[in-house]
């Protein structure tokens, strides 16, 4: 695509070079002739110039026209972009943010194709034969070997089992794994297969790429703040799938409160604004979540997620009414699913009738919420009563005494669900996850609403905090 740019139009880049070349200056002296490793010093240089100079030169030089070929760029930095044909592990070092961003971008270019080879509405006659004589471009199955490839050469599982049970990680690293450009690579594959299997629709699986990593702020993820944020919205929206809601509120709630604290540290950098739709997006599932399983939450996420979405938290506790914005917001904040296959060229009918993946996997969630669409309504109800008669209760909701019998079992069933205590994240014990119980004894409800004590430790802690800064920037004024 890039090579055809370049040959429709002939770009003259001569009075770009003198540009070009301060941008790269930590490339030209710490890369010699053989193509030997920067230095650790030169990598953070590099962070720098990819963080920053690159987005500059980029917006100012290069919008509307790809970057040189990497034969142009060469010689600024003595040949080394024939590093990797080395037969052994290379020894650069390229920052954590730039290692993460190739794998991202990666699984954005076959998520961006998948979803351009799966539209062919508008699509012409010509186009649709390239596809279908082309079928393993971008096939699932080599994107997945790619990523397992780099997981497998660096020994990143192996590595993390022995972290995990007290080790030293070069014990088990190897050839590959001791480098920091393989290593790192390969622990951003496992996030990568997170990403993916979500996208194709196993969650099961995704958790399961995670059994080696735990969640916390000593995990190499929360290096690049891109990754962090990519890592919990996939277990969270993965955990919201699988009906665990309560370990997706916890993980949603969680990475919010981490991009609430470092916002201001973020304003500069140039991914500000995908973590700022990533965040909106999680407030969105978080309501979702707080609808099908009512949480007491962090104050100031609960103060920001009803100032987003205060309005359809409470259509979608009104029952039949609230199925709408259950799908609006679900195809607001789901990630860009993808289909395994393509379509089938061969069958005329199914070019113009196939459903998108998106479409298909908000028809399979809004399934589960339609049976437990009542349940809000339920609970309005039986919170007022320590007893009632199912008569009583029937006649309120307008429904059949049958019925109600078993929408109070899909109550009963809904209110456990597995919850992670220990271990990986797919495991987990069967609790009860709301404060509401009853029991059916013949034809009366018997009722007992368990009360949550508010934490008044922490509301006092925090407002102090905001006092004592309040009183500090007065001084300071002063």
């Amino acid at each position: 695509m890039y090579n055809e740019g370049f040959a429709e139009e002939e770009v003259d880049l001569s009075d770009e070079v003198d540009l070009l070349t301060p941008s790269f200056p930590v490339v030209e002296e710490d890369l010699d002739d053989d193509g030997k490793s920067a230095s650790n010093d030169a990598s953070a240089t590099l962070h720098g110039v990819y963080e920053n100079s690159f987005n500059r030169l980029t917006e100012k030089f290069y919008m509307k026209t790809p970057w040189p070929e990497a034969d142009f760029i060469a010689p600024l930095v003595n040949d080394g972009t024939n590093s990797f044909d080395s037969d052994g592990p290379v020894g650069l070092e390229l920052p954590n943010q730039w290692l993460w961003d190739i794998i991202d971008e990666f699984i954005y270019q076959f998520q961006s194709f998948c979803n351009y080879r799966n539209r062919l509405k508008n699509k012409t006659e010509e186009e649709i034969v390239l596809l279908r004589d082309n079928i393993q471009v971008w096939s699932c199955y080599s994107v997945l070997n790619v990523l397992y490839s780099l997981i497998t050469k660096s020994r990143i599982t192996e590595q993390l089992l022995v972290s995990k049970h007290g080790g030293d990680m070069i014990e088990a690293a190897g050839e590959y794994g001791s480098r920091p450009l393989y290593k790192m690579l390969g622990y951003f594959s496992i996030i990568g297969l997170l990403r993916v299997h979500c996208l194709l629709g196993d969650y099961t699986l995704a958790l399961k790429m995670m059994d080696n990593i735990e969640l916390n702020k000593k995990a190499l993820f929360a290096r690049v703040t891109a990754c962090h944020v990519t890592t919990y919205y996939y277990v969270g929206f993965a955990y919201m799938m699988m009906r665990r809601y309560a370990d997706a509120i916890k993980a949603f709630s969680h990475i919010l409160v981490f991009i609430a604290r470092t916002k201001m540290y973020h304003t500069r950098s140039y991914q500000f604004d995908q973590i700022n739709k990533k965040g909106d997006q999680m407030y969105a599932l978080l309501a979702i979540c707080i609808a099908l399983c009512p949480t007491r939450l962090d104050e100031n996420i609960h103060a920001h997620m009803r100032e987003k979405y205060g309005e359809q938290l409470s259509k979608m506790q009104r029952g039949e009414e609230g199925l709408q914005t259950f799908e609006d917001l679900f195809l607001y904040a789901c990630p860009k699913f993808i289909s395994p296959i393509g379509p089938n060229f061969e069958d005329l009918n199914s070019l113009t009738q196939a459903i998108e993946p998106h479409h298909h996997h908000a028809k399979i969630f809004l399934a589960e919420v339609r049976h437990q669409i009542l349940i809000p309504t339920l609970r309005s109800y039986l919170k007022l009563y320590t007893t009632m008669g199912i008569d009583k209760l029937a006649a309120f909701l307008e429904i059949e005494p049958d019925k109600l019998r078993t929408q109070l079992l899909i109550v009963k069933q809904k209110s456990r669900q597995q919850k992670w205590i220990s271990g990986t994240l797919l495991e987990g014990e069967y609790v009860a996850t709301s404060d509401l119980d009853f029991c059916l004894k013949q034809d009366m409800i018997h009722i007992a609403e368990s009360k949550v004590g508010r934490r008044y430790g922490d509301w006092f802690l925090r407002n102090i905090n905001k006092f004592q800064d309040i009183i500090a920037g007065m001084e300071l004024r002063a």
